[in-house]
């Protein structure tokens, strides 16, 4: 359905979208889509990181010397601070 729509289609959709949201809104939409886009990245590659950390434990040999774990925080987008926070696991504790 998407790939069927004509040039005169689409800027009529984009000057509807103008009209119901305004100029003045639009980029602000963008840039807080586009925030959100990479925190989900950001998140993503976290997801995927941990779960390539848990897997090396497991076919690793377990050592006898225990080392001090840093709290781990969710990472927020570049240049937005408010929202990192520590992550709560139930062998962790955040405070260290």
């Amino acid at each position: 359905m998407i790939g069927n729509l004509k040039p005169l289609e689409i800027l009529l959709i984009i000057a509807v979208i103008v009209l119901l949201f305004g100029a003045k809104k639009l980029p602000e939409m963008a840039r807080s889509l586009g925030k959100s886009a990479r925190i989900l990245k950001s998140e993503a590659k976290a997801m995927k990181k941990d779960g390539e950390a848990d897997d090396a434990p497991a076919a690793a040999p377990a050592a006898d010397t225990q080392q001090p774990v840093a709290p781990r925080t969710i990472q927020a987008a570049p240049g937005d601070v408010t929202s990192s926070r520590p992550v709560g696991e139930p062998g962790r504790t955040a405070q260290g």
